[in-house]
């Protein structure tokens, strides 16, 4: 049983990652590679700053410019040198590479020494249980900080620009500074993750962020996937679908793992179990 609480746990980390990735595929239909990269960056700001005996509270807004400066680089390189989104973010993410193994200073770092978020705040006795608590605490208030931005003016703006380009110059909506702006928190939530999965790891790797988009991917298209299902048309119910389908996705990898299928092969599985998320909704279509 602890074994699929401890899978529940780290989905609720990476679902600050999976909204990010909502906005910008969802709201800028902006396919955003960089996520490789600012995850793992906001895991080695993270283990630097524990490792300098930082306090928890303060690492986060470092965290948070620190994936904002990672999706701004992206935005401004697609906005102003008109280079593809895709390849934008493939270059950023690249560059993050040895930006991180030189932050990092060597190829893994160990935190096993320092104190945490999971092991100074206690709600139950039961350590497991306990960063379950402090998981689900942390990700509901992102995400109500997330919707409730979506839904001021400032964030239906965002909306906007992602639906209709020509609409929002009309409008006078300046779109390059609203992809950057973006781009920006995108890469601020997914850093977010990064912070809370070295915490609950204990560790912090220079390749923990390698395909980890994917995971991401794979949170919004079941998401989407509910969304459908379930008619869903206000923000609050889309951003809580991508939260579920980023536990969905972790439980799923967690029974793989349960029944004896070798670890060797799980990007193999999660790849396939992303392409059959985006297969079942258009043979349904087509039928």
């Amino acid at each position: 049983m602890e074994f699929y609480i401890t899978a529940l746990i780290l989905g609720l980390c990476l679902s600050s990652m999976g909204l990010g990735i909502f906005i910008t595929m969802k709201i800028f239909r902006i396919p955003d590679i960089t996520t490789d990269g600012s995850y793992t960056l906001g895991a080695v700001v993270t283990a630097i700053l524990l490792s300098n005996h930082w306090n928890m509270g303060a690492i986060i807004p470092v965290v948070l410019i620190a994936g904002a400066i990672a999706g701004i680089l992206t935005g401004l390189i697609h906005t102003y040198i008109k280079i593809d989104a895709l390849l934008s973010g493939i270059l950023v993410m690249t560059a993050l590479y040895s930006i991180n193994l030189t932050l990092l200073g060597r190829s893994n770092v160990p935190l096993l020494d320092v104190s945490n978020l999971f092991s100074v705040f206690t709600v139950f006795s039961n350590s497991v249980y306990n960063s379950l608590a402090i998981g689900l605490l942390f990700i509901v208030v992102i995400t109500l900080l997330v919707g409730y931005i979506l839904r001021t003016d400032f964030g239906i703006a965002m909306r906007a620009t992602g639906n209709s380009t020509s609409m929002t110059r009309a409008l006078g909506i300046n779109n390059n500074k609203m992809k950057i702006i973006g781009l920006a928190i995108a890469n601020a939530l997914t850093a977010l993750s990064g912070y809370l999965v070295a915490q609950y790891q204990n560790f912090t790797d220079i390749n923990m962020g390698i395909g980890i988009v994917i995971t991401g991917l794979g949170s919004v298209l079941i998401g989407e996937a509910l969304i459908k299902w379930w008619n869903i048309t206000g923000i609050p119910g889309q951003l809580i679908t991508v939260i579920c389908g980023s536990i969905l996705f972790q439980l799923v990898l967690a029974f793989t793992l349960s029944i004896g299928v070798d670890p060797n092969l799980l990007k193999l599985v999660t790849a396939s179990f992303v392409l059959l998320i985006v297969i079942i909704p258009r043979l349904r279509t087509a039928s």
